[in-house]
This record gives structure tokens, C-alpha cells and sequence, in this order.
């Protein structure tokens, strides 16, 4: 993949994932912090800084999710 194919998917996948309905964590509060937004799509697991609502996002495929949170409930 060319540097400008990628540039190019990047921008496609941001401006996709800005339609997406994003829920903030049930940890978060009205105060700031550090607080995530997680969005379901498809086969895709979009996850953002609420802060920065357009700003970017990390996109993980539901396997990789599905395998990442049961750590961290594990580790709080």
C-alpha cells in the first residue's frame, strides 16, 4: 500500500467513523477525566477520546475487542 493509498483510506475511515452513533463509558463523568467513547459498527470496534470527539480514532476488529476487554475487567 502506497503512503497516499493509506493517507487516503485513513481519511475515508475518520470520516465514516465521525457518522457513527459513539457512546461514552459508563465511568465517565461530566468533569472530564479520562474518558473513552466506544462505537459498534459491523466487524469494527471504533474507540475515541471523548474530549476530542474529532479527533482520531482507534478502529479494532470486534475479535480484538472482544478479546481485550475481559483483560482489563480483569486488572481493575
Amino acid at each position: 500500500m502506497t503512503e497516499q493509498h493509506a493517507s487516503r483510506t485513513a481519511r475515508d475511515l475518520a470520516a465514516r467513523a465521525a457518522r457513527w452513533q459513539w457512546r461514552k463509558s459508563s465511568y465517565s463523568n461530566d468533569s472530564g477525566g479520562n474518558c473513552l467513547e466506544i462505537a459498534h459498527r459491523d466487524s469494527s470496534v471504533g474507540i475515541r477520546d471523548s474530549k476530542y470527539p474529532k479527533g482520531p480514532a482507534l478502529v479494532v476488529s470486534t475479535a480484538a475487542w472482544s478479546s481485550f476487554v475481559p483483560l482489563v475487567r480483569r486488572d481493575r
